[in-house]
């Protein structure tokens, strides 16, 4: 069975929860490879809603293994604060929740320098970071004096790392004003924890190619999208690790022959969480209808997501540097009720007119639209594109044109249910 890698190709929050999950119904192991608990990915079961932000999303299967990878940061307490919420809702993740050895560990030095730098910056500055401690730990990872999942295992050891980076980021801290926690504070209270992680840290790699072996079916999910990614996104506005498909390698531990389908995601329209260029955002009542009818409040923060129309340039960009072999489409019917939908086909740049992204003159461009028509009709209950309103089809035949990737799955609705599914990303 081959490995198929799926990822965000805006800006986040397209949808990717709902995306994996259904996708997962075909997986024996589904593996997050980067990215913390600054993710959240939301499953929508019957009338229920789960938010999970570091578990991977292939949790709600019970066949399914689930694997977080050594690409990811941990933070402990949120880890088993999952754990907890889905044993409450009868979700046992014994035995098929696995934490990679190599994997680094959000530390409350982490999250007390993520707020403290965000408070302290000029509006002009402000990353818009979730203040979880992620890009702290990855900064940790990078200067080689990261504390790993595997250190666990050894509290002495543990209180040798912590001490040397509590007094790495020491002058940081003092000079945004804040206090310099205590080292053995933070390991006693990391203690009862690790008592509860250790036996599900493993080698993840191991495990990995013991399923490429076996010829079981293997799902690798992204975190963010490909537009905060920290090579290819609108920098300095990204998040701290590998948003695109070539990132599921590294951060998974398996090798890109495994790979043989990538799947891109994207929504009808663009949304935007944080700071950054945002070209096609709207700031009118259209915008804002499309804030109130797709729900577009942050899974983790609840900040207000910014919203604009669909930027095709963007969309390519992520077809070329992910290598997508087909698209996602979420919230289509988020859409319906609009008149006339505009879509960013090319950008008027101080160099002219261009159909590329352009990424590093992001903010001197000008997005040129074009106009399709809406439709009126609700689309949850449709399950065939066949079924789809005229302009609805047109509009998907549109994207797809314009991409070049031809679109492999349609969400009408947040429901597992509510989707349309034309090809199984699984199949040879």
């Amino acid at each position: 069975m081959p490995a198929v890698v799926i990822v965000g190709a805006q800006w986040g929050d397209e949808g990717k929860g709902k995306v994996v999950d259904l996708y997962t119904e075909r997986a024996d192991v589904v593996v997050r490879f980067a990215g913390g608990p600054n993710a959240g990915h939301t499953l929508v079961v019957g009338d229920e809603k789960i938010i999970v932000r570091l578990i991977p999303s292939g949790i709600l299967r019970p066949r399914a293994r689930c694997v977080m990878a050594q690409g990811m940061v941990v933070d402990p307490a949120v880890l088993l604060g999952e754990i907890d919420a889905l044993a409450a809702r009868g979700t046992n993740t014994s035995g098929r929740l696995f934490v990679s050895d190599r994997a680094h560990l959000i530390l409350p030095y982490h999250v007390l320098v993520d707020g403290l730098r965000e408070s302290a910056a000029a509006e002009s500055r402000k990353i818009g970071t979730t203040k979880r401690g992620i890009g702290p730990c990855y900064e940790d990872k990078a200067a080689r004096r990261g504390v790993r999942a595997a250190d666990l295992r050894d509290m002495g050891r543990m209180l040798g790392l912590v001490e040397r980076a509590t007094a790495a980021w020491a002058p940081t801290i003092q000079a945004l004003g804040g206090e310099v926690p205590s080292p053995r504070a933070i390991v006693e209270a990391l203690a009862p924890l690790a008592a509860r992680i250790i036996p599900i840290v493993t080698d993840t790699s191991v495990l990995l190619e013991d399923a490429v072996r076996k010829g079981q079916a293997i799902l690798l999910e992204g975190a963010q999208g490909t537009l905060l990614d920290l090579d290819h996104g609108t920098y300095p506005f990204v998040t701290s690790s590998s948003a695109v498909a070539g990132g599921a390698c590294v951060g998974a531990g398996i090798g890109p022959t495994r790979i043989q389908r990538v799947i891109g995601i994207t929504k009808g329209y663009t949304t935007r969480v944080g700071a950054g260029p945002f070209p096609t955002e709207l700031h009118d009542e259209v915008g804002e209808r499309l804030r109130t009818a797709g729900g577009e409040f942050g899974s983790v923060t609840g900040r207000p997501r910014r919203t604009g129309w669909l930027d095709l340039p963007a969309l390519r960009y992520a077809a070329r540097v992910n290598g997508l072999d087909g698209l996602a489409v979420t919230k289509l019917d988020v859409l319906t009720g609009l008149s006339k939908i505009g879509v960013c086909v090319a950008y008027d740049t101080p160099n002219g007119r261009t159909g590329e992204f352009p990424i590093d003159g992001l903010e001197d461009a000008k997005p040129v639209y074009e106009s399709l028509p809406g439709w009126a009709e609700k689309l949850p209950a449709v399950r065939a594109l066949s079924d789809l309103p005229g302009a609805a089809r047109e509009y998907l035949r549109f994207v797809a044109d314009a991409v070049g990737v031809p679109i492999d799955i349609v969400s009408v609705g947040p429901r597992r249910d509510e989707t349309i599914v034309l090809r199984d990303a699984f199949a040879s």
